[in-house]
This record gives structure tokens, C-alpha cells and sequence, in this order.
């Protein structure tokens, strides 16, 4: 590594500076939470990233942040931990594995089996999960890599299972047939999450998969339905227009008068012998329409809660692949989108086909498969969240968790105090099995009632079986559910987790609860919110005092990040630099279709004609905490990560000539003020404004010119010699507190230029700039007042004496023999 005195290259490099630092801190140990003495804990767990690919400028902007706070609290003197892992994320992985094996192999996973195409999966994560790894040591993630884990290792999958069988047991999770968001072509519900929702204006045709061409949206379909035993009718509108083979009835306003004189009434459905109700419900807008509105039970979600309420009709039309249940005319066993086109026309052939119109809409559309999400009634898993959700919103409202910024507090409080039971089974075969064994006892026609045990094994479910039933259990068949659960499920626990938990241990008592969650603001409910509702139930602690939550990284046009636009960025391309053709040619090894590499490549050319320049991992870390101040989304320049690339080279330069006056070190004080009140805040911009204003400002632009003239003037006079040596001294206090102010942000320049300045106790002094103190403002003010002392020292003496240029001079010594020696 490199030595002390070794001569500084001429101009900044981050290729050079990045190269060795990392395995040296490793082989050190300084990130683990042993290392040096406690001032109290700091523990914080890494949103374990998804092992579906490459980590991206968001991940970035996390670890960014993270490892800023990590290293600043361990400057600190305090127990730190920060705790890596990798997330199963069992959809999304399953989708770009199942892409995988058709593109090269034209296999299904059904081809394949359940079993090998789960060995397939576990080919995929090992090589993924290092590839992950990689990426975040490149970008000097301070984490302890002995604790690394991954939500399926034994221990973390023993606690999911725990977790759900204490829960089932305890009635909080249970079986119930609802609506769900059900993608056709991953035959699998989804979460909310999961589910884009696509703002069309108007009549617009998308792509669904399944369908040689393109499917109509956008519009709204009036029809009507005649009343039982009379000649009018009552005219409804729908933009699915194939739902109505599933309607139960029609709803209209309480104080609607158009429709009084219809209380009691029947509507006929034209395609079957059904007779409809016409129910009334606040729910309807008397304003919209004809005020008249379809009730589908079974395939909507307002009408799902209408059906409940007036005990209505539940039916369903499609079946898991969207294949059409019900007839009507040529649709059972047709597409769902093909069925809509013969449901209109035998509506007209009828004569009950009203109009068609455009309609501004939104359609929910599955981010994984880009099929059209289907509200289905299914069979699933749920978790109870009423009492969970209120202890939740109580830890905030009482103050015992923090949320920071507060402007979030608004959503948390809403999604709490209206939650709804959790869906948590998922029709997969890539993640946690679920522990649930369905009984079949004498009694075969009961395909999914309520003989449901949990258990550890097959054995133990068949044993709490023949308590539960009173039966022996050889009258007993265990049947395990096929489904996994949702990702979240496993997520939710992962602060506890991964400490041994449910077994006791230090580890365990330690370090949970943690210090803080910092994560981003677009998965507040989705993760945060159900690790605190977990934490509580199943540890009866919350799992952190605070979170933080930063914004939402896009491109510098305001998009959304897509691989498909070609907006994507591996940090490593930042941090490294890549050519236009580079970029290109990674789009080749992507999961997208042809036409998609095109569309990406075409955005690549927009935004990065030149490629992207080499801008190293300091710079990179830098400008993301810098950006934290535009709210909830990031609009990222690259070209400004580059300013900050030449920032570095300020720095390099400031070190290799050293210089100071009393103003500069004042200047330094506040700076370390306000870092110090940045990082209590979480207010990232205030601390890279004051560090950069310092630098760049007050250091370099200001005083490292105007003291010029004093080194260029040392060797005239005796005078001239010891205002330098005051320079050099006030110099060094700044360049070295400095870089300790700066080494969280950035921390293999910090290093580097660390490394190379002179030690004053080369014995004592820590050996890596991550483990010497954060600075304060006691510390600068003591070497302010020492230098301040030296000054009026030698100007006392010169008085006192007389002394000029004409006589001798004037040796000044300090006790502090290690430091006198070098400087005076």
C-alpha cells in the first residue's frame, strides 16, 4: 500500500485512487461493529436489493446515503453496523429466469418441472448475487460482509416459517376467497406494488400478450337491460365490456328519483336465464352516466363490496388463464379480449347496444408480464392488519417512530388508519413454500373449506390435525399448498431475521431493535410499514427508531427508469466510464424483445451520444447525496456527477500545496457545524453544500491563492519563514479535518489524500481515515486557538526583543516534540 512519503501524481485520478483502498479497510476489519470503543449503537440493515440483475443509480442513491451515516456514526466512536443482503423478490426473479430459458433454450418452466427450473433460479442468484456484491464494495459500501445473507438461507427461511405458523396459529393469518390483482400470463396474483397504472386519455390500442394484435381501451360501452315484466329498460355503461356475462345486478342512488319507481325490480341478462336485482347504494354517482351502474361481484373491486353488502351473486367468467367461463354465444373457452368483441356484437344483434364512446381511463397493468391485471376471486392467504395497522400508526402518533421527511406522515397515517388485510400467497414456484397443509378428513368433496393446519413438517401438522378435529390421524391426507409467499412476507421480517431470530442469542440483544431504516419513499407500505407492523406482533418491539426516506431516482428528463427507454445506468458505467457502443451492447444481453433493444438504443444515443465520461465512485456518491434536496424524485445529469469529478481534483490539488490564515480556519469551524447538524438531520444537501463551499470556495478559490505570496516569499527573511510555518501548520488543520469531514461522502480520495499527509503522533494516529473521529467544533476551535497562540507568540517576541530582519532569530519550540519537529 502506499507509503507516507511516496511522491502524489501530478493530477487526479479515480481509477488510480479506487484501485486498493476496499480490500485494505476489509482485511482490516474496520467495518465490523467490534472495531474501536462504544459510544452507544448504531445498527441499520441494507434494503436487501433483488437478485433479478444489476444494481442501478437507485440502489446507488440508497447506499450512497447509508454508507454516508454508517461511516459518520462510526467516526463517531460508536458500535456500528450496517448489515448486507440480497432479497429472493420472488416474481420478478421467476419472470427474468422464465425469459431466460426461453430465449436460449424455447423451455418453459413447465417444461422444465418444478424442481429444475428451481435449480435454474439457483443458478441465476449465485451469479447475480456476486455480481451485487461486486457492485457495492465498488461503490465503498462499508458493510459488514461476514453477516451477509439472502432471504431463502436456512436461517432466514426457518424464520419466515416460524413467523407463519405463530401467526396462523394465533388466528392473524387465515384462508378467504376475495378479489385479487391476477396476472393471466404469470398465473399468479400480484401485489399493489406490482400493478402500473397506465393514463390513457382516450381510445388507444396496447399490446397484450397472448394476442397477435393490439386491444382496444380507452372507450366506454352503453348498453341496456330490460325490466322484468315491462317495456322499459335501464342503460348502463362499462369499459369492459366483457364483464357483463358476470353481472348480478344494478345499482342505483337512494335519492335518485329517476329510478324510484323501479325499488323491488328485476333486470333481465340477456345471454342467460338470469334475473337481477336493483339494488340501492350510496355508492353510485348520480351525476355520471344515467346514474344506472353494472354490478359485477366477481370481477371488480367496488362491485366485489356492493355484492358483499347486498348479499349478491358471486360469478366468475374467466378462468386463471383468462379463458372465458361463461357463454354467450361463441365466447366460453375464448380470450378474454376476443370474448369482448362477440359480447358488442350480440349486444347489437339484440338491439341493446346503446354507444361506444371515448373515455379517459386508467388500466392497471402488470409491471412483470405487461398483461392487463384482472380483478379475480381466488382462494389466498391473508394477514389480518386492524390491529396491527393501529399499533403501527400509534408508535408514530406517540412518538416512539420517526418518520423523516415529516410531509410523509400524511400517506403513513392514511394507509394505517384504512388498511386492509394483506394478501400474502402468491401462485409461484420460486420462494417460500407456505407451511399449510390442507386436511382432507373422510370428507374428499372438500376441496378448500377450512381444514387448514400449519406446521414445521408434515408430521406435526398431521399431529395438531388430530387434536385439532379429534380424529386419529390415520384417517388423516395432508395435502402442502402449492403457493409461495409474497416476497414482502419474508422482507417484513428481515430487521429481526436475520439476528437467529426466533432463537435467542447476542446477536439478537444486541442489535435489535436498530438505530434507523433508510430506504426510498415509493415502498413506505409496501416494506416499511409491514417490518413495523411484524416487528410489533411477532418481537413486540419496533424494529428502528427512525426512517428515513429519500426520493425517487429518474432520468434528467423526469422519466421514470426503464430498461426498455434505455435509461438504466449501472453505477459501474459511471464510476468507470463506458462508451455509446458499450451501452449498446448491454442491451444485447437484456431480457428485452428486438423491438424494445431498439427503442433503448435510440434513448441511449439521445441522452449519452458520447457514452458516459469516467467519473469515479467519490464523485458518484457525492452528487447523489447532493441531490436529495429536489423532494420526492431526482432528476440525475451524469454531466453533473462530472462536475464533481473535477471537485476531486480540487481536492488533490489543495493537498499537494499547503497554506492558511485565521479566516480559513472560522470558515473550516462552521463547516463542521454544519455537517455535524446535516447528518442529525438527515439534510444531505446541507452537508455536501458546506463541504463543497469549503473546498472549493473558501479553500481553494480564496486561500490557497492569497497565501501565494507568502510561501513564494519563505526563504527571503526570517519573518517570511515563520508566517509560512504558521500557513503550513493552519493548512494542515484544515486539509486534515477536512478530508475527515468529507471521508463518509467520498471515502477513496479522502483516503488517499489522507494516507499521504504527515502524521503528527505517526504511533498513535488511527491507521484509516474511516476509523479516526468525526471532527467537531471543540476540536477545530482548540487548533484555531493553538495557532492563533503561535502567532501572537511570535509577534509578542518580536516586540519584546526588538527583533528584525537584521537580527537573529527567534527559535519557537512546543512541548509537543513529534509535532514541533516536523513544522518548526
Amino acid at each position: 500500500l502506499l507509503k507516507r512519503f511516496d511522491p502524489i501524481p501530478d493530477s487526479y485520478s479515480p481509477q488510480y485512487v479506487e484501485a486498493a483502498w476496499y480490500p485494505w479497510w476489509e482485511k482490516q476489519g474496520f467495518f465490523k461493529p467490534e472495531y474501536g470503543n462504544s459510544r452507544g449503537i448504531f445498527m441499520m440493515c441494507i434494503p436487501p436489493p433483488n437478485v433479478t440483475g444489476s444494481l442501478h443509480l437507485g440502489h446507488a442513491l440508497t447506499n450512497a446515503i447509508q454508507d454516508c451515516l454508517t461511516r459518520w456514526h462510526r467516526m463517531r466512536g460508536e458500535t456500528t453496523l450496517w448489515n448486507p443482503g440480497c432479497d429472493h423478490a420472488g416474481i420478478a426473479t421467476q419472470v427474468v429466469v422464465e425469459k431466460k430459458l426461453m430465449r436460449e433454450r424455447g423451455m418453459s418452466r413447465h417444461d422444465l418441472g418444478r424442481e429444475n427450473f428451481i435449480q435454474e433460479v439457483w443458478k441465476w442468484k449465485n451469479e447475480k448475487g456476486d455480481r451485487i456484491y461486486h457492485q457495492l464494495k465498488k461503490l465503498g459500501s462499508s458493510l459488514d460482509w461476514d453477516r451477509a445473507c439472502f432471504t431463502m438461507d436456512p436461517k432466514l427461511s426457518y424464520a419466515v416459517q416460524e413467523a407463519f405458523i405463530r401467526m396462523h396459529d394465533e388466528g392473524v393469518i387465515y384462508r378467504s376467497k376475495r378479489l385479487v390483482n391476477w396476472s393471466c400470463t404469470l398465473n399468479s396474483a400480484i401485489s399493489d406494488i406490482e400493478v402500473d397504472k397506465k393514463e390513457l386519455t382516450g381510445r388507444t390500442l396496447l399490446p397484450v400478450p397472448g394476442y397477435k394484435e393490439k386491444v382496444e381501451f380507452g372507450v366506454l360501452v352503453s348498453f341496456s337491460y330490460k325490466i322484468d315484466g315491462s317495456d322499459e329498460e335501464v342503460i348502463v355503461a362499462t369499459t369492459r365490456i366483457e364483464t357483463m356475462l358476470g353481472d348480478t345486478a344494478v345499482a342505483v342512488h337512494p335519492d335518485d328519483p329517476r329510478y324510484q319507481h323501479l325499488k323491488g325490480k328485476m333486470v333481465l341478462h340477456p345471454f342467460c336465464d338470469r334475473k337481477m336485482p336493483i339494488v340501492f347504494d350510496n355508492f353510485v354517482d348520480m351525476s355520471f352516466g344515467t346514474g344506472a351502474v353494472k354490478i359485477t361481484p366477481a370481477h371488480d373491486h367496488n362491485d366485489y363490496e356492493v355484492g358483499e353488502r347486498h348479499n349478491l351473486a358471486f360469478i366468475n367468467i374467466l378462468d386463471e388463464n383468462g379463458l372465458g367461463h361463461i357463454s354467450c354465444g361463441d365466447t366460453k373457452s375464448q380470450l378474454r379480449f376476443e370474448a369482448r368483441k362477440a359480447v358488442l356484437q350480440a349486444l347489437k344483434e339484440r338491439g341493446q347496444f346503446k354507444e361506444i364512446k371515448d373515455n379517459p381511463m386508467v388500466v392497471p397493468v402488470c409491471s412483470r408480464s405487461k398483461d392487463i391485471v384482472e380483478p379475480l376471486l381466488k382462494p389466498q392467504w391473508y394477514v389480518n392488519c386492524t390491529d396491527m395497522g393501529k399499533q403501527a400508526a400509534d408508535a408514530v402518533r406517540e412518538g416512539r417512530l420517526k418518520i423523516i421527511p415529516d410531509h410523509h406522515l400524511k400517506t403513513w397515517f392514511n394507509w394505517m388508519d384504512n388498511i386492509r388485510d394483506w394478501c400474502i400467497s402468491r401462485q409461484l414456484w420460486w420462494g417460500h413454500r407456505i407451511p399449510a397443509y390442507f386436511i382432507t378428513i373422510n370428507d374428499p368433496s372438500d376441496v378448500d373449506g377450512h381444514y387448514w393446519v400449519s406446521g414445521r413438517s408434515a408430521e406435526e401438522a398431521k399431529e395438531k390435525a388430530a387434536k385439532r378435529f379429534n380424529v386419529s390421524a390415520d384417517k388423516i391426507t395432508l395435502r402442502q399448498d402449492e403457493d409461495v409467499l409474497d416476497t414482502w412476507f419474508s422482507s417484513g421480517i428481515f430487521p429481526f431475521s436475520i439476528f437467529g431470530w426466533p432463537n435467542e442469542n447476542q446477536d439478537l440483544n444486541v442489535f435489535y431493535p436498530g438505530t434507523l431504516l433508510e430506504t426510498g419513499h415509493d415502498i413506505l407500505f409496501f416494506w416499511v410499514a409491514r417490518m413495523v407492523m411484524m416487528g410489533l406482533k411477532l418481537t413486540g418491539k419496533l424494529p428502528f427508531k427512525e426512517v428515513y426516506l429519500h426520493a425517487v431516482v429518474r432520468d434528467a428528463h423526469g422519466r421514470k427508469m426503464s430498461k426498455s427507454l434505455g435509461n438504466v445506468i449501472d453505477p459501474l458505467d459511471v464510476i468507470t466510464g463506458i462508451s455509446l457502443e458499450g451501452l449498446h451492447a448491454q442491451l444485447m444481453d437484456s431480457n428485452l424483445d428486438p423491438l424494445e433493444v431498439e427503442k433503448a438504443k435510440q434513448g441511449q444515443k439521445s441522452d449519452y451520444p458520447n457514452g458516459i465520461p469516467e467519473c469515479g465512485t467519490d464523485a458518484l456518491r457525492f452528487a447523489l447525496c447532493a441531490y436529495t434536496s429536489q423532494g420526492r424524485d431526482i432528476n440525475l445529469d451524469v454531466n453533473r456527477i462530472l462536475g464533481y469529478r473535477h471537485f476531486c481534483n480540487k481536492l488533490w490539488n489543495a493537498v499537494k500545496f499547503m497554506k492558511c490564515t485565521e479566516w480559513i480556519l472560522s470558515r473550516l469551524s462552521a463547516a463542521v457545524g454544519l455537517c455535524n447538524a446535516g447528518f442529525r438531520a438527515y439534510d444531505f444537501p446541507g452537508i455536501t453544500t458546506a463541504i463543497y463551499n469549503f473546498w472549493l470556495y473558501e479553500l481553494c478559490d480564496v486561500y490557497l491563492e492569497s497565501v501565494k505570496p507568502v510561501f513564494s516569499k519563505a526563504e527571503e527573511d526570517n519573518t517570511s519563514q515563520r508566517q509560512a510555518q504558521v500557513c503550513r501548520q493552519t493548512l494542515y488543520t484544515c486539509l486534515e479535518v477536512g478530508l475527515r469531514l468529507l471521508s463518509p461522502l467520498m471515502p477513496f480520495v479522502t483516503e488517499e489524500l489522507y494516507q499521504r499527509l504527515p502524521r503528527r503522533q505517526p504511533q498513535c494516529d488511527p491507521p484509516s481515515i474511516c476509523v479516526t473521529p468525526y471532527p467537531d467544533v471543540e476540536e477545530v476551535d482548540c487548533e484555531m486557538e493553538f495557532v492563533m497562540t503561535v502567532v501572537k507568540t511570535i509577534r509578542s517576541l518580536r516586540a519584546d526583543y526588538n527583533l528584525t530582519k537584521t537580527r537573529a532569530d527567534c527559535k519557537l519550540t512546543h512541548k509537543l516534540i513529534y509535532f514541533t519537529s516536523y513544522w518548526l
